[in-house]
């Protein structure tokens, strides 16, 4: 019965989120939305594989525009740059402004 729970769970192995979180928001929206990227499992390789990167496309709660997300890693996988098409990148402290707004 563990070896179920293990395996469905993720292992039980790690403990914590390993997730690199960005928020962004769409143009003309008012939503600011939070996206994860796994560092271990999202990443592609860049073309002179010296780093990585990952694209997202991000949507809001009803918004009609997408934005896109371009993040790129270095060799260690850690963030050296971002670049969003069709929107801005905003903040944790907005983003749970937002949150704390939105369940009052």
């Amino acid at each position: 019965m563990n070896f179920l729970k293990k395996l469905f769970s993720g292992g039980g192995g790690e403990s914590g989120d390993r997730g690199i979180y960005f928020y962004v928001q769409p143009k003309a929206c008012k939503t600011i939305v939070r996206v994860r990227v796994d560092p271990l499992n999202e990443l592609s390789r860049t073309e002179d594989e010296k780093g990585y990167f990952v694209r997202k496309l991000v949507s809001g709660y009803r918004c009609p525009f997408q934005a896109e997300v371009m993040i790129t890693f270095n060799g260690s996988r850690k963030v050296i740059n971002t670049e969003v098409t069709n929107g801005t990148m905003s903040n944790e402290e907005d983003y749970l402004a937002q949150e704390q707004a939105a369940s009052n």
